[in-house]
Parts: C-alpha cells; structure tokens; sequence
C-alpha cells in the first residue's frame, strides 16, 4: 500500500522556506523530487490554510506568512491531508453479522483513541520545536554526513 507523504513532504519544504523565502515551484519540486504542476497543488492548500502566500513575476514565489513558531504540524496535516488519517478499514456496517458488528465496534473505537492522540500530539509540535531538533546534539552525525561528498540533495 502507497503511504500518504504528503504532510512530511510539506513540512520539509516549509522548513526550508524559513531560511530562503520566496521559493518557486520550481526550486521547491528540485527538492521534492517531483513536479511543479504538484507544488503548485500543495501549496494552494497551505494558502487556503493561510500558512503561506505566492507572488507572481520576477522575484516571485511562495513566502510563509508565519513564523515556523507559529506553524503547528496539526495544521499542515489539516491543509494538505485528506480526513482519514489512517487506512484501515472495516467490512460492511450493515451486514447483520454479528460477528462483524463487533469487529467493526472494536476497530472503530480503536481507530478513534489513535485518532485523538495523534491529532493532539500534531497540535503540539511547531515547525520551530523541528528545526530545533536538526541543531540539536543528536542530529550531529547527520549534519557531517550532508557535508561530505556524498550529500543528500535537499
């Protein structure tokens, strides 16, 4: 099964905005590694959300609007993310197996208890408490292997 990426992508490119605004679709799908007709997609989603803004002509691109302090994973994930967020599913609702009835109970009230906590713990992080991290001392080795010859493209 295909993963959705479309949070963890978006959230790289906005961190990558904060040090270099504006971005054209352009530079943003070199990061990516995919198209621009893709970029401009995403993007309008985080415009809608008001997280970002794009200007047209020479010198134009995509800027944030916020702080990388004020930008919550939650609300990337609800700008760019379809309303499931998790695949799992269940059978008929409808069946008049009881078998099934008790399943799809069991399954649901599970999906809504990971639901709930993944959700808070989106709300809870920031973009900022990310880019953190990437200073911090664990990210070390990874900062010396970007340096060297063998570099990711990023």
């Amino acid at each position: 099964m295909r993963k959705d990426t479309r949070l963890s992508r978006s959230l790289h490119v906005l961190i990558h905005m904060a040090d270099q605004q504006p971005m054209t679709s352009a530079q943003i799908a070199r990061i990516l590694q995919t198209n621009s007709v893709v970029v401009r997609r995403t993007m309008a989603g985080l415009r809608e959300a008001g997280l970002v803004e794009s200007k047209g002509g020479r010198g134009g691109g995509w800027s944030l609007l916020r702080g990388l302090e004020a930008i919550t994973l939650l609300e990337v994930h609800n700008a760019v993310s379809g309303d499931a967020l998790f695949c799992i599913g269940w059978g008929s609702e409808h069946s008049g197996c009881l078998v099934e009835a008790a399943v799809n109970q069991h399954i649901g009230e599970a999906l809504e208890a990971a639901e709930a906590l993944l959700l808070e713990r989106l709300g809870a992080v920031t973009l900022a408490q990310i880019r953190a991290d990437m200073d911090s001392e664990q990210w070390a080795g990874f900062r010396a292997a970007l340096s060297g010859p063998e570099a990711p493209r990023t």
